[in-house]
């Protein structure tokens, strides 16, 4: 039995393997682009991993229009028929690897002030977990946090799930601070 993933793209979840293509929901990603999905799932040689530290990389192969559907409205004895219909705009993704270890995300935003990183690596060792915080809860808590706290945390978020409520949250906190 060859190695599965299960992946996340667009809301969705697919079962995929080296070297399988499919159609996804249009991605933003131009044709020829690398992408690395959210893997939900490895398996396949043994037991499956339900919380897998593998990455899959998947290439766009081409953008696409879907099969048309028709609609149609029919009211009896009134004459009234109409018809409309669409194409769904999607993209086609090839498998190309699943396994190896995930790589540290490099963080290519620009920083307003860049501080020494033995600075952030000891606040962020010693500040909140933000990771295990829904954000609502973030959201409270950054009120009573220090600016170093906060930036700490905000470096957290943006390094790991990136959520764009628990960033703006930490940003408006940090700007009260100032």
């Amino acid at each position: 039995m060859s190695s599965y993933a299960i992946i996340s793209l667009g809301g969705k979840q697919y079962r995929v393997s080296e070297g399988e293509r499919l159609l996804v929901d249009r991605l933003r990603a131009d044709e020829g682009a690398t992408l690395e999905p959210r893997v939900l799932l490895v398996g396949g040689n043994g037991a499956p991993d339900l919380s897998p530290s593998a990455t899959v990389t998947a290439r766009v192969v081409g953008h696409e229009l879907g099969e048309k559907i028709r609609i149609g409205k029919y009211r009896r004895r009134t004459g009234y028929k109409k018809h409309t219909g669409h194409r769904s705009k999607l993209t086609r993704i090839e498998i190309e690897s699943i396994g190896a270890a995930k790589r540290a995300k490099s963080a290519s935003k620009p920083k307003a002030e860049e501080k020494p990183a033995a600075e952030v690596e000891k606040v962020v060792a010693s500040g909140p977990d933000v990771e295990a915080m829904t954000i609502p809860q973030i959201t409270e808590a950054a009120s009573g946090w220090s600016r170093e706290e906060i930036e700490a945390a905000l470096e957290q978020e943006r390094s790991g799930k990136a959520r764009k409520g628990a960033l703006a949250a930490l940003e408006s906190a940090l700007e009260e601070k100032n």
